[in-house]
């Protein structure tokens, strides 16, 4: 009875029948996505200790591992679970869908790579840039120009925008499963099939395939845990006898945002100083923007979330998600938190509300507790499940006009921009630029909604003057 009441309250504030699903399977799908993107916890940390974030420096402990014995990568491990948490659970909460949020990969590197590492700022100073575009979106989304944004986007874009995503998943896949390996001759290149890690990716796409084919509830998820299980006696994922189950402290990189050094003069002088500051920050929204807009179009057509008008369902309530997540992701000591798009992998296994971003919102909290089990899972598990959701996204192109040229080129490069740049954000850019390229060519530049001409022009600018 108790349960049954649970069940009830459950489905009365998600929706879960109006949605069509079920507690076990928004369970079922938060789980899946979190195991899809729990690799972030530990790659985020690696990646920021670049920047500095760590007690030895940028230079001084650049190759090592994570080593949460080190307080200042602890803590980014802390601050990027509790940021996944926060973002989450205001996604699953309050815009009631099923995307996760976290520190987004291509953001922390260009936060390493493109503001600390190539501007000179220090990471508490790029933290605060972070910040201040975390509450640039804040008032964006109050005010509904980003969804504003999203509804301006033509609809071959969203829909190219879904299959785009799909190759760019596919390719991530491939490539934590070693099927696809850097060749200097020819940029890319098939992997060794005789090494162990690529056999056991290459066994957890046939389970996961076979799976899918007979139309198996779960099996993405009972796909990773197998093949989890497989790479045990085959070498590629060893059961650690040393659990450390100590939460590191969160106080080396809580608060540490510098205002006063980002907006520090220097030599430059007050313009300079206002025209870098200003180009850090219009970088990092440009790419967050597009990125979460991609991730949650492309997402959304999937899952059914985009009406008959174009417009997707709690669209602001979502960005909304998005820009706290990213303030409080500063202040707590990581880079910018986005909407990922590993959440594929749960929507592909049946998560239609916030319950499933409830559930990863939880797997985040006790990933606190549990670093050491959720690092068991390989990435040559992960890997295939990957793969198959970047197929899942794929349906999403038939509805394009190729016929009709105008359409088909910035769809098209929309979609192959995408893995080749490794980047949704600069796939959207291409197409963004190219679509009211080909229409005022074609003499139809009054169909082109006039933010796309603007944001044409920003990506443009972007791409020539602003860092990236």
């Amino acid at each position: 009875m108790n349960t049954t009441k649970k069940s009830s309250m459950m489905d009365s504030f998600f929706k879960l029948s109006e949605n069509g699903t079920n507690v076990k399977t928004e369970i079922m799908a938060g789980i899946t996505t979190f195991v899809t993107m729990a690799y972030i916890i530990f790659v985020n940390p690696n990646i920021l200790k670049l920047a500095g974030m760590n007690e030895a420096g940028a230079l001084g402990d650049a190759a090592a591992g994570i080593g949460f014995e080190d307080p200042i990568v602890g803590s980014v491990f802390v601050a990027t679970c509790i940021a996944a948490a926060i973002g989450t659970f205001i996604m699953g909460f309050y815009a009631n869908l099923p995307f996760a949020l976290a520190p987004g990969m291509g953001l922390n590197a260009f936060f390493t790579y493109g503001v600390v590492l190539g501007l000179g700022y220090t990471w508490q100073e790029a933290l605060a840039a972070v910040f201040i575009s975390g509450v640039l979106f804040i008032i964006l989304t109050i005010t509904g120009l980003r969804e504003a944004i999203v509804n301006a986007l033509p609809d071959s874009l969203k829909r190219a925008i879904g299959g785009g995503i799909g190759l760019f998943i596919a390719l991530i896949g491939l490539q934590q499963g070693h099927i696809i390996v850097d060749n200097p001759a020819t940029l890319i290149g098939f992997g060794d099939f005789t090494q162990s890690a690529t056999i056991v990716t290459l066994i957890g796409l046939v389970v996961m395939g076979i799976l899918m084919t007979r139309k198996i509830k779960g099996s993405i998820l009972i796909g990773i845990v197998l093949t989890t299980l497989i790479s045990i006696p085959m070498g590629v994922t060893t059961i650690p006898t040393d659990f450390t189950w100590s939460i590191p402290s969160i106080m080396p990189t809580l608060g540490q945002v510098d205002f006063k050094g980002l907006l520090n003069l220097g030599e430059v002088g007050v313009i300079g100083a206002i025209m870098s500051v200003v180009t850090v920050v219009i970088s990092f929204s440009l790419v967050d923007m597009f990125d979460t807009i991609g991730t949650l179009v492309g997402t959304g057509s999937k899952a059914g979330f985009i009406k008959e008008d174009g417009k997707m369902k709690n669209m602001d309530k979502a960005l909304f998600a998005d820009s706290i997540a990213t303030s409080a992701g500063a202040l707590l000591g990581t880079s910018t938190t986005t909407t990922y798009v590993e959440s594929a992998s749960g929507v592909s296994e049946g998560g239609r509300t916030g319950l499933t971003a409830v559930t990863v919102g939880v797997l985040f909290v006790l990933a606190l507790f549990l670093a050491p089990i959720v690092g068991i899972v390989p990435a040559e598990a992960t890997a295939p499940a990957l793969i198959i959701v970047g197929v899942l996204m794929m349906t999403s192109i038939k509805h394009i006009d190729f016929e009709d040229f105008s359409e088909a080129l910035p769809a098209f490069l929309t979609m192959a921009i995408m893995p080749f740049s490794y980047s949704i954000a600069n796939g959207i850019a291409a197409g963004l630029i190219f679509y009211p390229l080909t229409k005022v060519t074609m003499g139809k530049g009054k169909e082109v909604h006039p933010a796309i001409y603007v944001l044409a022009i920003l990506f443009i600018l972007r791409f020539t003057i602003l860092p990236h």
